[in-house]
């Protein structure tokens, strides 16, 4: 009597657990955005480090009025790409070493919105043109001197006419890596020199020449070089020059 007291009542639970199932029949994300951000002074992609510079937010507006924040990470050349996102409206805005795209005052409001909305939906792409904090040109190629030091010689210049973004540079550096994924995060400090402080601000507007750290580089190899500067405004990012390389012998 109780075994059958017992399977009666087992079955009675594994009756009312498969009734409360639920089986989730939604699809996997399988929307793409992708898109580049360009300095607008140049129609270039906008150089950034990949992981810890330019951002793509994306605010998803169909289901809430007040939604968490997305981020894409921009990958090192200004390009981004997400294939996995649910289709929907998004407000999508840039965030990074240029100006602003949204803005707001002491109070709160916002006085300046480049931001688009859009239906985000198969493959969308959405791109954008800012305008740097700072522009930094290759002055030539970098050199490979004759007691096997790398001279790399650039220039600096303001990015904007806005004088709310133009703060002192506080940092000037020509990183030095072993391979082409080269930037703040990413470097050999044993090599890499640096200018700061008022050295840095004092390069703006002239051309610069800065030689690698630690007298002959090891050869039978190549070196990525590449210069950033950045200026004591918001997150600190740096901009960017592309990526050269130099093969040492």
């Amino acid at each position: 009597m109780k075994k059958l007291f017992y399977s009666i009542a087992l079955s009675v639970l594994v009756a009312a657990g498969s009734s409360c199932k639920k089986v989730d029949n939604y699809a996997a994300p399988n929307v793409t955005l992708k898109g580049t951000v360009t300095d607008a002074g140049t129609g270039k992609s906008l150089q950034t480090e990949q992981g810890s510079g330019t951002r793509i937010k994306l605010l998803e507006i169909s289901w809430s009025d007040n939604p968490t924040p997305f981020y894409i990470s921009s990958y090192q050349d200004g390009t981004y790409q997400n294939t996995k996102l649910f289709a929907g409206k998004n407000v999508i805005s840039a965030e990074g070493a240029f100006v602003p795209l949204v803005q707001v005052d002491n109070t709160g409001k916002t006085i300046v919105d480049k931001s688009q909305t859009v239906d985000v939906k198969d493959v969308t792409t959405v791109n954008f043109s800012v305008e740097p904090f700072l522009r930094i040109e290759w002055v030539g190629d970098p050199v490979l001197n004759a007691d096997g030091t790398i001279t790399t010689s650039f220039k600096i210049t303001r990015g904007t006419a806005d004088p709310n973004f133009q703060q002192n540079v506080s940092d000037v550096a020509v990183f030095v890596n072993s391979n082409n994924y080269v930037g703040n995060n990413n470097y050999d400090n044993r090599y890499t020199p640096k200018l700061g402080g008022d050295d840095a601000n004092n390069a703006v507007g002239k051309t610069i020449s800065l030689t690698t750290l630690g007298g002959k580089l090891p050869g039978k190899r190549s070196y990525f070089i590449r210069v950033g500067a950045k200026m004591s405004y918001g997150l600190n990012y740096y901009n960017y020059t592309d990526v050269k390389e130099v093969k040492v012998p």
